[in-house]
């Protein structure tokens, strides 16, 4: 009796593009692959300056852009709790621990820690998405980082190229429905602009017009 594998293997899908992408890793000059590595494991930060300056610039934009920066938080964990579920469910185990012998640049995950879809791609294109539709122009550049983010997960060895291509789709598509909807909380940013909270939200454009005409 054939025994179940306890992981599923995702190499027959880009196992080959993988070690491509690992080759290139290992050929590349020092200073470039320790850019990309250092990028891997921080620069999901960055989406989170882009957040905070995404609620610097909606102060002075009308509400619905407020609530959808707002927003946008919320977004990326109600993105990450979906992948996580998904990601126990296929259970694919890591490229680096399915293809032994490459020389990665960031330590292989423990057994356990699933590779399908990628958290990092998630997060990243998850603001991204969010992002855009309150502010195009931070949207996209988010959305540069984004690839970029996902590219380098392949690059440091932890994932193979579809677990990134879907963890960009998982976290378009969870974001695209939620930040249309995060519009129709506009009226509760209106009433608390005009509030306590005013100093933190801003009084939007059409307030900001009175106060000069004054």
């Amino acid at each position: 009796m054939t025994p179940v594998p306890l992981a599923y293997d995702g190499s027959a899908i880009d196992g080959g593009l993988y070690t491509r992408v690992v080759g290139w890793a290992d050929a590349a000059p020092h200073w470039l692959d320790q850019l990309i590595k250092v990028w891997s494991a921080l620069g999901l930060g960055l989406f989170a300056v882009f957040m905070l300056y995404g609620w610097w610039k909606a102060r002075g934009a009308d509400s619905v852009v407020m609530a959808r920066v707002l927003a946008s938080p919320l977004i990326v964990v109600a993105a990450y709790v979906m992948n996580s579920a998904l990601k126990g469910l296929v259970s694919e185990n890591r490229p680096c621990q399915q293809l032994p012998g490459r020389i990665t640049l960031e330590a292989c995950p423990a057994t356990g820690d699933w590779s399908f879809p990628s958290n990092h791609a998630v997060i990243a294109f998850a603001a991204a998405t969010a992002l855009w539709f309150a502010n195009r122009t931070l949207g996209r550049i988010a959305g540069i980082a984004a690839v970029l983010m996902a590219a380098s997960r392949v690059w440091v060895g932890v994932h193979y190229p579809h677990d990134v291509a879907v963890g960009a789709l998982v976290g378009i598509l969870v974001s695209i429905p939620l930040a249309l909807l995060a519009a129709r909380a506009a009226p509760l940013v209106e009433r608390a602009r005009s509030g306590s909270l005013a100093p933190f939200l801003g009084a939007g454009p059409a307030a900001a017009i009175g106060m000069q005409s004054r």
